[in-house]
């Protein structure tokens, strides 16, 4: 360390990340700093930056005191502001988690070294991460100590499930109603409704595929049992159903339906 008096009024990006003295205790800093002085110097970076010390700096301007600095001359600020308050603070393991967590987008170093580095638990960060993903609005009450990291971790895994559940849904969509899938983006249509429109829409399929399908083999099955029996010959005007008559138009839409359902046979590679 150097003495040095370049605060420029900022503060490191890591070092931000931990929370202020609750305003009572602040005071009584201040009040300790007014009676014996300031006994550790305000730590900055090469930026003119706090890297630690804002508690003590603002006890100083409560207390009215000018303020020392010094600035850290390693080469590794980041990691020196995130292990000196980590140390010093008394923090859970939660909130040192959910701290070295957040410094870890900061600093740009992997969790898994942030982890060993201030020897804070590997699988804690991780559940960090996870709420950092996944319930962001939790990780301030999780470093102020408001909510632990167990009950926020099991919200953001809830969180997650349900992100993963809605895109899942949106791939269906997607995949087989991609109107409906536009009108959810659009905000025209929930994805609740969206989706028992698509299954009210699958039903109707199933329904109609099950008309056509008895439709066929009734009809079908009993015009080919019919071939060289005579049945044509026996056919009576007089005893036809009502809307059953049977008219030439009648046998030349019935021989091109079979031509169809021959082609469609043929692409299905049904017997």
């Amino acid at each position: 360390m150097t003495a040095d008096t370049t605060f420029t009024g900022a503060v490191h990006p890591v070092a931000d990340l931990f929370p202020m003295l609750p305003n009572d205790e602040l005071k009584d800093l201040a009040a300790d700093i007014t009676q014996r002085g300031q006994l550790q110097p305000i730590v900055l970076d090469a930026d003119g930056r706090i890297l630690d010390g804002r508690n003590r700096y603002s006890a100083c301007q409560i207390a009215g005191v000018e303020p020392d600095f010094v600035t850290y001359d390693g080469e590794d600020p980041d990691g020196y502001a995130l292990t000196v308050n980590i140390t010093r603070r008394h923090l859970t393991k939660g909130q040192q988690a959910m701290i070295a967590a957040r410094a870890s987008a900061v600093c740009d170093k992997p969790l898994s070294t942030l982890a060993r580095e201030n020897d804070v638990s590997k699988s804690r960060v991780t559940y960090a991460k996870v709420v950092l993903d996944h319930a962001p609005d939790l990780v301030e009450q999780v470093v102020s100590g408001a909510e632990s990291l167990d009950a926020a971790y099991k919200k953001a895994q809830e969180n997650k499930q349900d992100a993963e559940s809605t895109e899942a849904k949106m791939a269906r969509l997607r995949e087989h109603r991609p109107d409906l899938a536009d009108q959810v983006v659009e905000e025209l249509l929930t994805l609740s409704a969206a989706m028992d429109a698509m299954r009210a829409d699958a039903e109707e399929q199933k329904r109609q595929r099950r008309v056509a399908t008895h439709l066929m083999c009734e009809s079908v099955v009993a015009l080919a049992q019919a071939r060289g029996t005579g049945t044509a010959e026996q056919y009576d005007p007089s005893e036809v159903m009502p809307g059953r008559d049977v008219t030439r138009r009648v046998i030349t839409d019935a021989i091109a339906a079979l031509g169809e359902m021959e082609r469609v046979w043929k692409e299905r590679e049904l017997p």
